[in-house]
């Protein structure tokens, strides 16, 4: 292992501050489980970039949100791969830990301490 890789912990955190650009949808899985599809546009200089996020078992505060609410979303990136007629594809997409509607304002801070913590997780002390 490259010595700059045992200094430096590995972290895969994702802060997204955008707009729904569609309605949340929800999917029941096999399992009972309830899978909350959001798409969060983000707008920056050169564009929008429009990022899916999966959201397990969400809340109200998510199933009533609605297209245009703006939200703070942390989670962390993921790279799904399926097979879709005999062929493999993949997706990557945001899994949520947690999402904050942006207009209320303890909740983004909840959610934005939480991403600052695992951050923080990740420091290893560099000299």
């Amino acid at each position: 292992m490259a010595r700059a890789e045992t200094e430096f912990s590995h972290v895969n955190v994702a802060v997204l501050w955008g707009v729904l650009s569609s309605p949340p949808r929800s999917r029941e899985l096999p399992s009972g489980a309830t899978l909350t599809l959001l798409e969060v546009t983000t707008r920056l200089a050169d564009g929008g970039v429009t990022v899916p996020v999966v959201v397990a078992d969400a809340g109200r505060d998510v199933a009533a949100l609605a297209a245009g609410d703006a939200v703070v979303v942390v989670g962390r990136v993921v790279r799904r791969y399926f097979r879709v007629g005999g062929a493999t594809q993949s997706r990557t997409e945001v899994v949520a830990e947690r999402v904050a509607p942006a207009t209320r304002r303890q909740a983004v801070e909840r959610a934005l301490k939480r991403a600052a913590v695992l951050l923080g997780a990740a420091r290893v002390g560099v000299g």
